[in-house]
């Protein structure tokens, strides 16, 4: 399930938003001010955000430069006031994909939602994601948030196995066939071995725990 963060100060609008975009499939994450927007995206990155420019504190477009500074190809929308072209125009040359004017047309922003999304996914047809955490098999770069995370070969070819199977529990013999081969004749408990030091390099910030241990039966890439 995708996931788009909101950043609104604007309680009515972000009700609003949650309403139509989880009703559309989306999972959604919700954040009333910039400071608490930049705090969401490092706890669980989206695939998407749709920031308001006007907001104290911290205002859109400070939020927009800092996630830019992060990942330069996140898809991130912005919402301006009509009577208030300099926004948009500020917007799109800070780095803004795209802008939608209030007060906000429902079916205007879920088409340029999903536009995004799909141009998105077109340019990195060899990306996988799961919550905040993504693998890309080509350059063989991973990332949760905007860290980067250096695996080994065994390390990165296991999380793959979790990325492709998110939300099923693979018991510890499947892995070693996986990412081992079926002709390995070692100690299953290497599965344990490499699972903590997957969790060690994937928590190193801080985040939640995402391979969760399923007694009896062997580990799933799970939200908590």
């Amino acid at each position: 399930m995708q996931r788009v963060l909101v950043i609104d100060d604007d309680s009515s609008v972000r009700s609003f938003l949650k309403r139509g975009l989880s009703y559309e499939g989306y999972a959604v994450d919700l954040a009333e001010s910039g400071e608490a927007g930049l705090a969401q995206a490092r706890i669980r990155y989206p695939d998407l955000v749709i920031l308001d420019v006007m907001m104290p504190g911290i205002d859109g477009l400070e939020v927009l430069r800092r996630l830019r500074a992060a990942d330069e190809k996140l898809p991130i929308i912005m919402l301006t006031a009509r009577d208030a072209p300099e926004d948009q125009i500020h917007g799109l040359n800070t780095g803004a994909d795209d802008y939608v004017t209030k007060p906000i047309s429902f079916e205007v922003l879920i088409a340029r939602v999903r536009s995004l999304l799909r141009r998105h996914q077109a340019e990195a047809p060899n990306v996988l994601r799961f919550s905040d955490l993504e693998m890309n098999a080509e350059s063989f770069m991973v990332k949760r948030g905007g860290r980067e995370i250096t695996l080994t070969s065994l390390e990165f070819r296991l999380l793959q196995t979790f990325l492709e199977n998110p939300e099923r529990v693979t018991n510890k013999q499947l892995l070693l066939d996986k990412v081992w081969g079926t002709d390995f004749f070692g100690d299953a408990n290497v599965v344990e071995v490499y699972v903590k030091q997957l969790r060690q390099k994937l928590e190193a910030g801080g985040e939640p725990r995402l391979i969760q241990t399923i007694r009896g039966a062997g580990y799933v890439l799970r939200e908590q």
